[in-house]
């Protein structure tokens, strides 16, 4: 624990029992959290490829369609500090598992919904449940594993889940909506939570802080309000346009929000996000980096999808299995950054290069066309993609997390997960939006009939997908400069390089 992350004076807050772990018993835990977090992740791209099959069963429109996923973020993102804040004011084992319990339930309302109000809410019940789950999870690993060489395998394995989440979401989703039913993409999480629950019930130990401070109400109020806006402001831009009130409006509002939250957490005994979690350098650059990540990472996941099924006639098991060597690579490189790279070198030639890797990806797949086969056209950039984000995600994850004082494990766990999930809601509008303009405009200067041929529909959608991926690749060059000038040189203070960082659950 670095001393400068608790004020002066202040005692370091201890469970009631808080007896050494027994190293198989923190790798036990270990497991549980990585099978909870999992379930959290790849919900975000599980449903998508059971969209068109949902859809066809209950009759909903197009235009309500981006609710199914929307309803989720919306809840997961404005929540999540919230439930970071709760974890480390009740305790992390009971919110761990109220999350785990009412994401099982969600899921199972939502698997069998008759209609899409039903579908919906309980889409919107998984989001908030998730915002419970997985900043408790993560904050569960920062005070389960101290010791430095312990925490960066650790990490590295969660990191690796992090980033492949959405990968494995798509062939998952695939296997169960061919094979079985578009239902099953919301049951199969039942499996998850089952294991977590029986898991975390007999590993996690119960404790609380022993000085609970009270929640900042006025401050939860602002960021949930502030965080829904923006969110649900991004989300309106890929069904509005950016001039609509539904859309600036939200996004002016939001950004007004979260910063009067920021002012007031400065001014209150009890703030919900201290300050002191965020203006530790390192910190505050990994913060970034998530959010940045979480924009880019969009554009290979959601546009390489489509490119698979529409432009090369994938069936959505094949499109799955296409993105498995990225997964691959991205848990290599996982584990190599957090066990023999963060060690050694600290995050700044780290991240910057895991950045440059996705940009270069990125960039990479525009050279993509209707001619292009998978081995030799669509694999390369897909590893190059996967060990660049491997690089970069667990690294960020750790040293977002290291040197929390444990009474703020858990809301400064949330933040993480706030920037990854902003990020992504950013990218949904903004490379939505921009794709589905360079295809329209695409469509206006080359048409000769009307409607167009299919091929100029074809060629459209390929400079749309390339659109999607600059933009994609801008940002993670973009990332790679502010990597490169944030981070602080040399190794990063961990847990167990220093003073014993207090463990609470």
């Amino acid at each position: 624990m670095n001393v400068g992350d608790s004020a002066p004076g202040r005692p370091v807050a201890l469970d009631k029992q808080a007896p050494e772990e027994h190293p198989s018993h923190r790798w036990w835990i270990l497991t549980v959290i990585a099978i909870a977090q999992l379930m959290v992740v790849l919900d975000a791209t599980v449903v998508n490829i059971a969209l068109p099959s949902a859809q066809e069963a209950l009759g909903f429109s197009d235009g309500n369609r981006q609710w199914i996923v929307t309803a989720y973020s919306l809840a997961f993102g404005s929540l999540l500090l919230l439930g970071g804040r709760l974890a480390d004011l009740i305790g992390r084992k009971v919110v761990f598992l109220t999350g785990v319990v009412g994401f099982a339930v969600a899921s199972a309302l939502a698997g069998a919904a008759p209609n899409f109000g039903i579908l919906v809410s309980g889409r919107a019940l998984q989001g908030l449940f998730a915002a419970m789950l997985a900043p408790a999870a993560l904050s569960l690993l920062n005070t389960t594993f101290t010791d430095a060489k312990e925490r960066a395998k650790a990490f590295g394995i969660y990191g690796a889940i992090a980033g492949a989440g959405g990968g494995i979401g798509l062939l998952l989703g695939g296997v169960l909506t061919e094979h079985l039913s578009w239902r099953w993409t919301l049951y199969v999480n039942l499996i998850f939570a089952v294991i977590a629950f029986l898991g975390g019930m007999a590993l996690l130990r119960k404790g609380a802080p022993a000085d609970r401070p009270r929640l900042d109400v006025p401050g939860t109020i602002l960021v949930t309000a502030g965080l829904f806006s923006i969110v649900y402001g991004f989300s309106n831009a890929d069904s509005h346009h950016w001039g609509s009130p539904l859309t600036w409006g939200f996004l002016v509002l939001g950004v007004v929000l979260v910063a009067a939250f920021g002012w007031s957490q400065a001014r209150v005994a009890h703030p919900l996000l201290p300050l002191r979690v965020l203006l530790d350098r390192n910190r505050g650059a990994s913060f970034a980096i998530l959010g940045i990540s979480g924009i880019g990472m969009f554009g290979v996941f959601l546009f390489l999808t489509y490119y698979l099924q529409l432009s090369l006639s994938y069936n959505p098991v094949k499109t799955g299995l296409a993105f498995l060597p990225m997964i691959g690579a991205l848990m290599v490189a996982a584990q190599l950054a957090t066990n023999n790279l963060l060690p050694k070198f600290g995050p700044r030639p780290i991240v910057p290069v895991g950045m440059a890797l996705a940009a270069v990806g990125m960039a990479w797949l525009t050279r993509l066309d209707l001619g292009s086969s998978y081995a030799p056209d669509v694999l390369p950039p897909l590893v190059v993609i996967g060990f660049g984000l491997g690089l970069v995600m667990p690294t960020v994850m750790s040293v977002a997390t290291a040197g929390v004082h444990a009474d703020d494990a858990g809301v400064a766990s949330a933040a993480v997960n706030t920037l990854q999930q902003v990020g992504g809601s950013i990218g949904t509008a903004l490379l939505n939006t921009l794709a589905a303009s360079a295809a329209t405009s695409y469509i206006t200067h080359h048409a000769t009939s009307n409607p167009p041929a299919k091929l100029v529909v074809a060629h459209a959608q390929l400079h749309s997908y390339a659109t999607a991926y600059w933009w994609s690749a801008a940002f993670f060059a973009v990332g790679t400069v502010l990597a490169a000038v944030m981070f602080r040189s040399g190794r990063p203070e961990l847990s167990g390089e220093g003073e014993p960082q207090a463990v609470h659950m």
